[in-house]
């Protein structure tokens, strides 16, 4: 991954990587020879444009190193496949899980890159013979790629999510065996946790995380100890992009993000759940 930087020189991501691990992640780099937390996620965890992360309050308001390891549109194959990330949030005291989309991971239809997950690489001929009728190396992006499919047929694409969510469910639990008990689901999103019919949301292919639902997340509470649902305030939904920094030319993309008061809420609904689950080991 190449390294973040803010042009407007405001921002700095102090890029680092732990062991082996062939991942940059966001620093500076914390100790891990002293009692710790992990988090691991996508953007939202990243904290891409976000001085203080939800990470980083977390910190603070518990007084114990928080790593970050929170990948820009990463998905759960960019983790389960690193055994060095999982090494080390298999010795964290918790380990914080952002809930992420069933779109950046690679399934029965089609593969993704094994670090940037959000890349599309090539579809089975599983895939190509249900979509015989597109030309998949158009495709360099996984969501350009099933908005195409979504707008060839319906029919076809409702078959394309339920491989996803299943594949999402078995490399959840995949990875949450690899952590250990000892982690905490994070739903941190404008939408609701529901089982909706992913047609039925608001932002349909826009919405994240992509294609989950209150059902899947309900499969996988026996091996966490607790699920957290974060769902910022009108309030903060309205502050935009206040109090993020970003160059001009990435406002389009910064204004589609959570921003920094969104933050605050996420690390506000963490920080109960955090401390009654580390209190009682």
């Amino acid at each position: 991954m190449k390294q973040e930087a803010i042009e407007t020189g405001d921002l700095s991501y102090s890029p680092c990587r732990y062991g082996a691990s062939r991942m940059l992640f966001r620093g500076p780099r914390r100790r891990l020879d002293r009692p710790y937390m992990a988090f691991i996620g996508g953007t939202e965890t990243y904290g891409k444009f976000i001085e203080k992360p939800f990470p980083v309050l977390v910190e603070k308001a518990m007084r114990q190193t928080c790593v970050n390891f929170g990948c820009v549109n990463g998905g759960i194959d960019v983790f389960v496949n690193d055994p060095t990330i999982m090494e080390i949030c298999n010795g964290a005291d918790i380990t914080v899980v952002q809930v992420m989309g069933a779109n950046n991971l690679s399934n029965r239809f089609y593969s993704v890159h094994p670090r940037r997950n959000d890349r599309f690489l090539k579809a089975s001929t599983v895939l190509q013979a249900i979509y015989h009728d597109v030309d998949f190396s158009q495709f360099s992006f996984t969501r350009h790629m099933l908005g195409d499919l979504h707008a060839k047929s319906l029919e076809r694409f409702d078959t394309v999510v339920e491989e996803l969510r299943q594949a999402w469910v078995a490399r959840m639990r995949n990875m949450l065996g690899q952590i250990g008990p000892r982690s905490i689901l994070l739903w941190f999103s404008e939408e609701e946790m529901n089982d909706l019919h992913w047609s039925e949301r608001a932002g349909q292919l826009q919405s994240d995380p992509l294609f989950i639902t209150a059902s899947m997340i309900d499969e996988l509470r026996p091996l966490v100890m607790d699920v957290v649902q974060a769902n910022p305030s009108a309030e903060s939904l309205g502050e935009g992009t206040a109090g993020m920094f970003f160059p001009p030319s990435q406002e389009a993309a910064a204004s589609e993000m959570l921003g920094a008061a969104c933050h605050v809420d996420a690390s506000a609904a963490l920080i109960p759940s955090i401390r009654e689950n580390l209190y009682s080991l």
